[in-house]
Protein backbone atom coordinates (compact mmCIF):
# COMPACT_ATOMS: atom_id res chain seq x y z
CA UNK A 1 0.00 0.00 0.00
CA UNK A 2 1.18 3.51 -0.84
CA UNK A 3 -0.33 6.44 1.06
CA UNK A 4 -0.09 10.17 0.45
CA UNK A 5 -1.08 13.48 1.97
CA UNK A 6 -2.15 16.27 -0.36
CA UNK A 7 -4.10 19.49 -0.74
CA UNK A 8 -7.13 19.49 -3.04
CA UNK A 9 -9.58 22.35 -3.62
CA UNK A 10 -8.03 24.27 -0.76
CA UNK A 11 -8.42 21.44 1.75
CA UNK A 12 -5.79 19.16 3.27
CA UNK A 13 -6.57 15.52 2.56
CA UNK A 14 -5.02 12.08 2.11
CA UNK A 15 -5.49 8.81 0.31
CA UNK A 16 -3.74 6.33 -1.97
CA UNK A 17 -0.96 7.07 -4.43
CA UNK A 18 -2.52 4.69 -7.01
CA UNK A 19 -0.13 5.98 -9.69
CA UNK A 20 1.76 9.19 -10.31
CA UNK A 21 -1.07 10.85 -12.24
CA UNK A 22 -4.18 9.71 -10.36
CA UNK A 23 -4.72 9.47 -6.62
CA UNK A 24 -7.62 8.05 -4.64
CA UNK A 25 -8.92 10.36 -1.95
CA UNK A 26 -10.32 8.93 1.26
CA UNK A 27 -14.13 9.17 1.31
CA UNK A 28 -15.78 11.96 3.29
CA UNK A 29 -16.92 9.61 6.05
CA UNK A 30 -13.32 8.53 6.61
CA UNK A 31 -12.00 12.09 6.52
CA UNK A 32 -14.59 13.13 9.08
CA UNK A 33 -13.41 10.48 11.50
CA UNK A 34 -9.67 10.82 10.87
CA UNK A 35 -8.55 14.35 9.97
CA UNK A 36 -5.10 13.42 8.67
CA UNK A 37 -2.94 10.45 7.75
CA UNK A 38 -1.20 10.51 11.12
CA UNK A 39 -4.52 9.94 12.90
CA UNK A 40 -5.25 6.99 10.58
CA UNK A 41 -1.90 5.47 11.47
CA UNK A 42 -2.45 6.10 15.17
CA UNK A 43 -5.81 4.31 15.02
CA UNK A 44 -4.32 1.35 13.16
CA UNK A 45 -6.69 1.93 10.23
CA UNK A 46 -4.40 1.88 7.19
CA UNK A 47 -5.99 -1.32 5.86
CA UNK A 48 -9.44 0.21 6.32
CA UNK A 49 -8.30 3.37 4.55
CA UNK A 50 -7.12 1.38 1.54
CA UNK A 51 -10.40 -0.51 1.33
CA UNK A 52 -12.50 2.64 1.72
CA UNK A 53 -10.48 4.62 -0.81
CA UNK A 54 -10.63 1.85 -3.42
CA UNK A 55 -14.36 1.24 -2.98
CA UNK A 56 -15.65 4.75 -2.32
CA UNK A 57 -12.78 7.17 -2.88
CA UNK A 58 -12.82 10.05 -5.34
CA UNK A 59 -10.24 10.04 -8.14
CA UNK A 60 -8.03 13.11 -7.84
CA UNK A 61 -5.85 14.12 -10.78
CA UNK A 62 -2.36 15.10 -9.69
CA UNK A 63 -2.31 18.25 -11.82
CA UNK A 64 -5.35 19.56 -9.91
CA UNK A 65 -3.84 19.05 -6.46
CA UNK A 66 -0.49 19.29 -4.74
CA UNK A 67 1.29 16.83 -2.54
CA UNK A 68 2.16 17.59 1.06
CA UNK A 69 4.95 15.95 3.05
CA UNK A 70 3.62 12.42 3.44
CA UNK A 71 3.28 13.10 7.17
CA UNK A 72 2.67 16.86 7.30
CA UNK A 73 2.48 17.07 11.09
CA UNK A 74 4.88 14.64 12.79
CA UNK A 75 5.31 15.05 16.50
CA UNK A 76 9.02 14.25 16.33
CA UNK A 77 11.55 14.05 13.51
CA UNK A 78 14.80 12.24 14.29
CA UNK A 79 17.73 12.32 11.89
CA UNK A 80 20.75 10.06 12.07
CA UNK A 81 24.14 11.41 11.11
CA UNK A 82 27.20 9.49 9.98
CA UNK A 83 25.43 6.17 9.44
CA UNK A 84 27.21 4.92 6.31
CA UNK A 85 30.91 3.99 6.40
CA UNK A 86 31.73 5.91 3.22
CA UNK A 87 30.07 9.05 4.58
CA UNK A 88 31.95 8.74 7.88
CA UNK A 89 35.16 8.48 5.85
CA UNK A 90 34.48 11.50 3.63
CA UNK A 91 33.56 13.58 6.68
CA UNK A 92 36.84 12.46 8.32
CA UNK A 93 35.08 11.29 11.45
CA UNK A 94 35.91 8.32 13.65
CA UNK A 95 33.53 5.44 14.32
CA UNK A 96 31.07 5.93 17.16
CA UNK A 97 29.69 3.48 19.68
CA UNK A 98 26.25 5.12 19.51
CA UNK A 99 24.15 6.70 16.74
CA UNK A 100 24.52 10.45 16.17
CA UNK A 101 20.97 11.81 16.56
CA UNK A 102 19.73 15.31 15.79
CA UNK A 103 16.20 16.64 15.32
CA UNK A 104 14.24 18.60 12.74
CA UNK A 105 11.17 20.76 13.18
CA UNK A 106 7.95 19.91 11.30
CA UNK A 107 8.06 23.16 9.30
CA UNK A 108 11.42 22.11 7.87
CA UNK A 109 9.64 19.40 5.85
CA UNK A 110 8.63 19.79 2.22
CA UNK A 111 6.80 17.79 -0.43
CA UNK A 112 7.63 15.97 -3.63
CA UNK A 113 7.39 18.38 -6.56
CA UNK A 114 7.46 21.50 -4.41
CA UNK A 115 10.13 24.18 -4.85
CA UNK A 116 13.10 23.47 -2.59
CA UNK A 117 14.10 26.90 -1.23
CA UNK A 118 17.81 27.63 -1.06
CA UNK A 119 18.34 29.59 2.18
CA UNK A 120 19.11 33.24 1.46
CA UNK A 121 21.77 33.26 4.16
CA UNK A 122 23.62 30.15 3.01
CA UNK A 123 25.96 29.56 0.08
CA UNK A 124 26.46 25.89 0.98
CA UNK A 125 23.09 24.19 0.45
CA UNK A 126 23.77 20.46 0.18
CA UNK A 127 21.75 17.34 -0.65
CA UNK A 128 21.49 14.19 1.48
CA UNK A 129 19.38 11.33 0.13
CA UNK A 130 18.02 9.11 2.89
CA UNK A 131 15.55 6.38 3.76
CA UNK A 132 12.89 7.69 6.14
CA UNK A 133 10.84 5.50 8.48
CA UNK A 134 7.37 6.44 9.75
CA UNK A 135 6.44 5.05 13.16
CA UNK A 136 3.11 3.23 13.30
CA UNK A 137 2.74 2.20 16.93
CA UNK A 138 3.62 3.87 20.21
CA UNK A 139 6.55 2.44 22.11
CA UNK A 140 9.20 3.07 24.74
CA UNK A 141 12.28 0.89 25.35
CA UNK A 142 11.48 -1.15 22.25
CA UNK A 143 13.68 -4.18 21.70
CA UNK A 144 15.36 -4.76 18.35
CA UNK A 145 13.38 -7.97 17.94
CA UNK A 146 10.10 -6.03 18.21
CA UNK A 147 11.21 -2.89 16.37
CA UNK A 148 9.63 -3.54 12.97
CA UNK A 149 6.23 -4.09 14.61
CA UNK A 150 6.32 -0.36 15.34
CA UNK A 151 6.88 0.69 11.71
CA UNK A 152 4.01 1.99 9.57
CA UNK A 153 6.05 2.45 6.43
CA UNK A 154 8.93 4.01 4.53
CA UNK A 155 9.55 7.03 2.31
CA UNK A 156 12.32 8.90 0.52
CA UNK A 157 13.85 11.89 2.29
CA UNK A 158 16.26 14.65 1.28
CA UNK A 159 17.99 16.11 4.33
CA UNK A 160 18.77 19.47 2.71
CA UNK A 161 21.62 20.95 4.74
CA UNK A 162 23.03 24.47 4.99
CA UNK A 163 26.59 23.35 5.68
CA UNK A 164 27.88 26.77 6.71
CA UNK A 165 25.15 27.10 9.35
CA UNK A 166 25.70 23.48 10.36
CA UNK A 167 29.33 24.33 11.17
CA UNK A 168 28.74 27.49 13.18
CA UNK A 169 29.21 25.35 16.31
CA UNK A 170 29.38 21.64 17.05
CA UNK A 171 25.55 21.61 17.20
CA UNK A 172 24.03 20.78 13.78
CA UNK A 173 20.49 22.05 14.45
CA UNK A 174 20.66 25.45 12.66
CA UNK A 175 21.91 23.97 9.39
CA UNK A 176 19.23 21.30 9.35
CA UNK A 177 16.10 23.30 10.03
CA UNK A 178 15.61 25.97 7.39
CA UNK A 179 11.91 26.01 6.45
CA UNK A 180 11.04 23.61 3.65
CA UNK A 181 14.58 22.23 3.39
CA UNK A 182 13.66 18.55 3.92
CA UNK A 183 11.38 16.98 1.29
CA UNK A 184 9.62 13.78 2.42
CA UNK A 185 7.70 11.59 -0.05
CA UNK A 186 6.28 11.23 -2.59
CA UNK A 187 4.41 8.48 -0.71
CA UNK A 188 4.68 6.18 2.29
CA UNK A 189 4.99 2.51 1.35
CA UNK A 190 3.97 -0.06 3.95
CA UNK A 191 5.94 -3.16 4.84
CA UNK A 192 3.75 -5.19 2.46
CA UNK A 193 5.47 -3.24 -0.33
CA UNK A 194 8.88 -3.29 1.35
CA UNK A 195 9.26 -6.58 3.23
CA UNK A 196 13.06 -6.20 3.63
CA UNK A 197 14.64 -2.75 3.67
CA UNK A 198 18.09 -4.30 3.35
CA UNK A 199 17.22 -5.08 -0.27
CA UNK A 200 16.66 -1.41 -1.08
CA UNK A 201 19.05 0.73 -3.11
CA UNK A 202 19.27 4.49 -2.62
CA UNK A 203 20.39 6.88 -5.34
CA UNK A 204 20.63 10.68 -5.31
CA UNK A 205 20.93 12.61 -8.58
CA UNK A 206 21.65 16.28 -9.21
CA UNK A 207 20.59 17.47 -12.66
CA UNK A 208 20.53 13.85 -13.76
CA UNK A 209 24.06 13.03 -12.57
CA UNK A 210 24.42 10.34 -9.89
CA UNK A 211 25.84 11.80 -6.69
CA UNK A 212 25.09 9.03 -4.18
CA UNK A 213 24.47 5.31 -4.69
CA UNK A 214 24.31 2.77 -1.87
CA UNK A 215 22.48 -0.21 -0.46
CA UNK A 216 20.45 0.37 2.70
CA UNK A 217 22.11 -2.80 3.98
CA UNK A 218 25.26 -0.66 4.39
CA UNK A 219 23.78 1.23 7.35
CA UNK A 220 26.16 1.16 10.31
CA UNK A 221 23.28 1.26 12.80
CA UNK A 222 20.38 -0.79 11.45
CA UNK A 223 16.77 0.31 11.70
CA UNK A 224 16.00 -2.02 14.65
CA UNK A 225 19.09 -0.64 16.42
CA UNK A 226 17.94 2.93 15.81
CA UNK A 227 14.41 2.26 17.05
CA UNK A 228 15.75 0.56 20.17
CA UNK A 229 18.16 3.43 20.85
CA UNK A 230 15.75 6.31 20.21
CA UNK A 231 12.91 4.68 22.15
CA UNK A 232 15.36 4.29 25.03
CA UNK A 233 15.36 8.04 25.66
CA UNK A 234 11.93 9.13 24.35
CA UNK A 235 8.48 7.80 23.61
CA UNK A 236 8.00 7.01 19.91
CA UNK A 237 4.52 7.87 18.67
CA UNK A 238 2.57 7.16 15.49
CA UNK A 239 3.60 9.55 12.75
CA UNK A 240 7.06 10.20 14.16
CA UNK A 241 9.75 10.14 11.48
CA UNK A 242 13.26 8.67 11.59
CA UNK A 243 15.63 9.61 8.76
CA UNK A 244 18.26 6.88 8.81
CA UNK A 245 21.28 8.73 7.42
CA UNK A 246 22.94 9.52 4.11
CA UNK A 247 25.67 7.63 2.20
CA UNK A 248 28.90 9.10 0.86
CA UNK A 249 28.92 11.46 -2.10
CA UNK A 250 27.54 14.64 -0.55
CA UNK A 251 28.36 17.86 -2.36
CA UNK A 252 30.22 19.37 0.57
CA UNK A 253 33.05 16.83 0.34
CA UNK A 254 33.55 16.86 -3.41
CA UNK A 255 36.56 18.55 -5.02
CA UNK A 256 35.57 21.28 -5.59
CA UNK A 257 32.47 21.33 -3.37
CA UNK A 258 29.18 21.08 -5.26
CA UNK A 259 26.20 22.83 -3.69
CA UNK A 260 22.62 23.11 -4.90
CA UNK A 261 21.72 26.30 -6.74
CA UNK A 262 18.38 27.76 -7.92
CA UNK A 263 17.22 25.86 -11.00
CA UNK A 264 18.94 22.61 -10.03
CA UNK A 265 16.82 19.45 -9.99
CA UNK A 266 17.56 17.02 -7.16
CA UNK A 267 16.13 13.48 -7.07
CA UNK A 268 16.23 10.82 -4.38
CA UNK A 269 15.19 7.40 -5.66
CA UNK A 270 14.83 4.32 -3.49
CA UNK A 271 13.76 0.89 -4.68
CA UNK A 272 9.97 0.46 -4.26
CA UNK A 273 9.64 3.98 -2.78
CA UNK A 274 9.55 5.98 -5.99
CA UNK A 275 11.49 9.12 -6.79
CA UNK A 276 11.41 12.26 -4.66
CA UNK A 277 12.04 15.16 -7.04
CA UNK A 278 12.40 18.87 -6.31
CA UNK A 279 13.65 21.93 -8.15
CA UNK A 280 15.76 24.31 -6.10
CA UNK A 281 14.38 27.83 -5.87
CA UNK A 282 15.74 31.11 -4.54
CA UNK A 283 14.75 31.19 -0.88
Amino acid sequence: MKFISFEHQGQSSYGLWNDGENWLQAPESFLAQYPDLKSVISAGQLDALEEAARSQGQVVHAEKARLLPVIPNPGKIFCVGLNYKNHVAEMKRSDSEYPAIFTRFPDSLNAHGAPLPKPKTSNCFDFEGELAVIIGKQGRNISQSDALEHVAGYACFNDGSARDWQRHTHQWTPGKNFPGSGPLGPFMATQSVVPDINQLTLETRLNGKVMQHASVSDLIFSLPTLIEYISGFTNLLPGDVIATGTPGGVGDKREPPLYMQPGDVVEVEITSLGTLRNTVSAG
